[in-house]
């Protein structure tokens, strides 16, 4: 039976791709680089803003000032445009809209900090709809470790062994530290290996009616 289902936010439940690709971009335009490929870019955007500027400087070492510099100049450029042409992924409106009606509470854990992930749900008119939403800073720790998600079973008051977690991520696989957690990590997006929002719902319904 499944009482609640948790998603990650970038590549999962928002596209935020475009948004993510433009910030780098400006920023290497900024550094007097060239822009990168789209489709470059948005192969790394589940990684987070240190992937986003490994993909475009030669910048290895994560405590430099130089890497911590470019990091914070681009989650700078990326908050003051961070819901420009974000989405919801394509059928998750169903989704959510189906979880909503049958009462199945839902809700964000991500690695995304909270002063960018709350400002974006509420443009995009979530955050009020989501049960809870748990970041890194919130949480204390980041995935692949469970606190985040055993954070939201916890708000909702669900035994992780009756939710799920929908991610695209190899860091969104937890079952090792949470035996009891489902987790669906997809490749790339979940759209593209449900194919529907009806799709994932059946699947749904499958576990709830003891089928799956």
């Amino acid at each position: 039976m499944i009482e609640a289902v948790f998603f990650d936010l970038d590549g999962t439940l928002l596209d935020t791709a475009r948004d993510m690709a433009g910030a780098l971009n400006r920023l290497l335009v900024e550094q007097g680089q060239p822009p990168l490929d789209y489709d470059l870019i948005r192969s790394e955007v589940s990684h987070g803003a240190r992937a986003m500027i490994h993909l475009g400087f030669d910048v290895e070492d994560e405590d430099s000032d130089r890497f911590q510099q470019l990091r914070q100049r681009f989650l700078d450029i990326y908050q003051d445009n961070i819901a420009n042409e974000t989405t919801l992924f394509p059928h998750m409106d169903t989704i959510l809209e189906l979880l909503e009606t049958q009462r199945i509470p839902w809700g964000v854990v991500t690695n995304k900090p909270s002063w960018l992930t709350l400002p974006l749900l509420e443009q995009l008119l979530l955050a009020k709809r989501a049960a809870t939403i748990i970041c890194a800073d919130t949480a204390g720790v980041s995935k692949p470790n469970a606190k985040p998600v055993m954070d939201a079973c916890e708000a909702v008051d669900v035994d992780p062994a009756r939710a799920i977690y929908v991610g695209d991520d190899e860091r969104d696989v937890m079952q090792p530290a949470c035996p009891a957690l489902r987790c669906v990590a997809v490749i790339s997006a979940v759209v593209r290996m449900w194919m529907t929002g009806e799709r994932i719902w059946s699947w749904i319904l499958s576990k709830n009616s003891g089928t799956g």
